[in-house]
Order: C-alpha cells, then sequence, then structure tokens
C-alpha cells in the first residue's frame, strides 16, 4: 500500500503563485509514474500533469507554460508549481501514484492523496 499526502494549496489571487507538495510512503518501490489531478465543483477528474520515475513530464493544455512538475525521487516527493494562476484552475488537487509507466484516465490510478483545495480568486 502507499500512502500519499499532499500540502501546499490555499487562497490566492488571480496572477500569483503555488507550489503544492505530495510525500509518498509505503511500499514506494512500487510506484512508477506520479501526477497531479484536479476536480472542479460538478466536473470529472482530470488529468493536470504527471512524470515518469525518469523525469518525462507531460501536461494538460490548460496549464502548459504556467505549470511545472517535479519529482524527488530520494525524498519520495512530487510538486506542482502554479504560476498565473487564472479562476478557472479553482479546484481540489489530488495526487497521484501508479505502477505503470504512466497516468492515465483517473478511474485507473492505483492511489491518491486526499486533495487539497486551490482557490483562485478575480
Amino acid at each position: 500500500q502507499v500512502h500519499l499526502v499532499e500540502s501546499g494549496g490555499g487562497l490566492v489571487q488571480a496572477g500569483g503563485s503555488l507550489r503544492l507538495s505530495c510525500a509518498a510512503s509505503g511500499s514506494i518501490f512500487s510506484i512508477n509514474a506520479m501526477g497531479w489531478y484536479r476536480q472542479a465543483p460538478g466536473k470529472q477528474r482530470d488529468l493536470v500533469a504527471a512524470i515518469t520515475k525518469g523525469g518525462s513530464t507531460n501536461y494538460a493544455d490548460s496549464v502548459k507554460g504556467r505549470f511545472t512538475i517535479s519529482r524527488d525521487n530520494a525524498k519520495n516527493t512530487v510538486y506542482l508549481q502554479m504560476s498565473s494562476l487564472k479562476p478557472e484552475d479553482t479546484a481540489v488537487y489530488y495526487c497521484a501514484a501508479d505502477r505503470g509507466l504512466r497516468l492515465g484516465p483517473s478511474s485507473l490510478v492505483d492511489y491518491w492523496g486526499q486533495g487539497t483545495q486551490v482557490t483562485v480568486s478575480s
């Protein structure tokens, strides 16, 4: 079993920045891909950014150029640096980890964090 703990959410004005962190513990040897999803009220949970164990990344089109995902394998931690935030980025952000090489649809993800609220005011 893998346990994920997120931190770093909060309230920020449009144009501001936040950094999310997610620390993994437990059977971390089994983890390959890690990343972040988000879910706004009444909407599905969508992939925001993902990173492989080797450092390859991919991003949702809506956050490209504004968000940066990184990973410290020694600390078993993944980060999401969010800049130029917009009100439409408001959502609960979930850390995800998977035994597979890449993250896919949320229904297939192996492990989830508890979620952290990000609210961007206009």
